[in-house]
């Protein structure tokens, strides 16, 4: 523990030195608070959305209009009860003078928006929804095709395997 915060020390799993703002494509997962089951249920294999579910789905996407140099596609992406998975891509700017999307920014920015959403609908305020940190993974493009469609198909066979997945709480 730090004396500072009374928080157990967390060991980043950043990779040193690597420029989070560079084009790429990041798998990252991103956990409730006490990984609570608040976004709806699997049933048979499928994810059904409640209405927080619903939140963190347009928020999801809201971040690529409100930040032109990321991309996100629905086909990779997934909403769980106590988790989300996700790829973002973050791409080349068109004008490099506008700023740039760090991989932090867009996931700050996509928490509070939810925390926000989801507390205000719940009547929770300042409740927290989100764990403090988060997995990514760099997607690396030397793998290839590969790497990028085994995690698309782990994104997509989530629901599926949600009995099994070490997120999983009854």
């Amino acid at each position: 523990m730090t004396r500072q915060t009374n928080r157990p020390n967390r060991r980043s799993i950043r990779l040193k030195g690597y420029d989070y703002s560079s084009p790429g494509a990041y798998f990252v997962t991103l956990c409730t608070h006490d990984r609570l089951c608040l976004f709806g249920d699997v049933v048979a294999g499928s994810m059904r959305e409640n209405a927080l579910g619903a939140i963190v789905r347009e928020e999801w996407f809201r971040s690529a209009q409100i930040r032109p140099d990321i991309q996100l596609d629905p086909d990779e992406f997934v909403i769980m009860p106590n988790h989300v998975h996700g790829i973002i891509r973050i791409l080349e700017r068109a004008n490099p003078a506008a700023g740039v999307s760090r991989l932090g920014a867009v996931i700050a920015g996509f928490k509070a928006a939810t925390t926000r959403r989801i507390n205000a609908l719940r009547g929770t305020p300042d409740a927290p929804v989100w764990q403090r940190n988060y997995y990514e993974h760099i997607i690396r493009t030397e793998k290839g095709e590969a790497e990028l469609r085994r995690i698309r198909e782990y994104i997509a066979n989530n629901p599926a395997r949600w009995t099994i997945d070490r997120h999983y709480q009854r």
